[in-house]
C-alpha cells in the first residue's frame, strides 16, 4: 500500500498565498508523474498542476501564472505553492502519483479562500 501523505491546507483570505506538501515514498518519487489534483463540492475531481520525474509541469489554464507545482529531492517531497487564491480555489486539494496502470492518492487536505 503506498502512501501519500498532504499537508498545508487551511483557510486564507482571497489574494493570500498556501503553500501545500505531499510527502512521497522514495521509489513512487523518482519514477512516476505527480500531480495535485482538486475537487469542490458538486464538482468533479480536475487536474491542478503535474510535473514528471524530468521536471517538465504542466498546469491548469485556471492557476497558471499563480500555482507552481516543485519537487524536494532532500524531504522525497512534492509541493504546490499557490498565490493570489482566489474564492474559486476552494476545494479539497488531493496528491497523486501516476504511471502506466497505477494510480496512488492520498487523502486530500482542504483548502479555503475567504473573507
Amino acid at each position: 500500500q503506498v502512501q501519500l501523505v498532504e499537508s498545508g491546507g487551511g483557510l486564507v483570505q482571497p489574494g493570500g498565498s498556501l503553500r501545500l506538501s505531499c510527502a512521497v515514498p522514495g521509489n513512487i518519487f523518482r519514477i512516476y508523474v505527480m500531480g495535485w489534483y482538486r475537487q469542490a463540492p458538486g464538482k468533479q475531481r480536475e487536474l491542478v498542476a503535474q510535473i514528471i520525474s524530468g521536471g517538465s509541469t504542466n498546469y491548469s489554464d485556471s492557476v497558471k501564472g499563480r500555482f507552481t507545482i516543485s519537487k524536494n529531492y532532500a524531504k522525497n517531497t512534492v509541493d504546490l505553492q499557490m498565490n493570489s487564491l482566489k474564492p474559486e480555489d476552494t476545494a479539497v486539494y488531493y496528491c497523486n502519483a501516476l504511471r502506466t496502470g497505477y494510480s496512488f492518492w492520498g487523502q486530500g487536505t482542504q483548502v479555503t479562500v475567504s473573507s
